[in-house]
């Protein structure tokens, strides 16, 4: 087991992400898309998420190709994204058709940055043009850290980001994660460098301090942003992929395995203040060999590519004028 050769979700091949962000506002959009529809599905496990269509994903819905998916900071006026992502497709032809109607489908998921030092005392919503733009910019390589929809993002006591991570499992399968990570937990053991996700780095990708050293009390696992003095912002929404022929179902459960790379991640998670949503996506390009058990390990996979993912975007944070937090870089020493 190895990442991917860029050890980003587009190791996936087929796959693109675009990001588009504001300075102004400490905000943005980040769109992922292929070359094709794609079979998609969801898992929600966080107490207060915000999402664009996301019934069509459940295995019962009619839809089964899907033409791009978001994340976008802004709350509920980030789901605006989506409108902007659906304008541009149209324009490309892509989308479901019915007679001459072109639809494109295009679900997302929004977190939480709306009072992050930003100035958002804006006259139009931002985030259509945003939306725009990021599906304008999707490329296989893309920034990580303060970028897209991880651009104003926070965490506990550090600056949030955007991650992504992929796997190369024994079996020949390629799996990969977005995330954009705003949790109300830390990504972090307390107020020390170490990362939650530490067990599970690769070729350090994040620093390769290792795990925390001593035992992890009580207070250092529940610590969160409503702690301090002021409740921030919220949430991680995240995108796994894989190459593996999937069918809508077994895509649901590569989601629902991949919320425990949430839990490996930041801590607390899956709280009633975060929207903690992921997406699953199948490409469709290798047969499974075995019908159980490469699903399992595809989940299993996909659980780690979040964890890593996670720290992987508060570990490339940037500093920005007007932050609230620091980076880990600038609280850590660059480490």
């Amino acid at each position: 087991m190895k990442p991917g050769p860029r050890n980003l979700i587009t190791d996936v091949a087929g796959l693109r992400v675009g990001n588009a962000d504001d300075p102004r506002i400490k905000s943005g959009t980040t769109v992922l898309l292929a070359e094709r529809p794609f079979v998609a599905s969801v898992d929600v496990m966080g107490g207060a998420p915000g999402a664009r269509e996301t019934e069509l994903l459940a295995p019962d819905k009619m839809v089964e190709g899907v033409d791009a998916l978001f994340l976008s900071g802004g709350s509920a006026f980030g789901l605006d994204a989506g409108s902007g992502i659906a304008d541009g497709l149209r324009r490309r032809g892509r989308g479901f058709r019915v007679e001459k109607a072109i639809v494109p489908i295009v679900p997302g998921a929004i977190l939480f940055d709306l009072i992050n030092g930003g100035d958002k005392e804006w006259g139009d919503n931002p985030y259509r043009a945003l939306g725009a733009v990021a599906l304008d910019n999707a490329r296989e390589d893309f920034a990580l850290g303060s970028a897209g929809a991880g651009a104003g993002a926070l965490t506990a006591n550090v600056k949030g980001g955007l991650g992504s991570a992929s796997i190369v499992l024994e079996s020949g399968f390629t799996v990969g994660a977005l995330v954009a990570a705003n949790p109300t937990g830390s990504v972090t053991v307390g107020d020390n460098p170490y990362f939650w996700a530490a067990p599970f780095e690769m070729d350090g990708e994040f620093g390769g301090l290792g795990a925390y050293p001593h035992p992890v009390p009580y207070a250092e696992t529940a610590r969160t942003k409503r702690d301090g003095t002021r409740a921030l912002a919220n949430t991680t929404i995240a995108i796994v992929a894989t190459d593996a022929v999937l069918s809508k179902a077994q895509t649901k459960r590569m989601a629902v395995a991949a919320q425990d790379g949430i839990a490996r991640g930041a801590s607390p998670s899956h709280t009633p203040v975060d929207g903690d949503l992921i997406f699953a996506l199948t490409m469709a390009e290798r047969p499974l060999r075995d019908p159980v058990r490469d699903p399992i390990h595809i989940g299993h996979a996909a659980a780690l590519c979040v964890a890593r993912a996670m720290a992987r975007a508060i570990y490339l944070a940037t500093p920005a004028p007007g932050d609230l937090f620091p980076t880990w870089r600038e609280r850590w020493g660059g480490r």
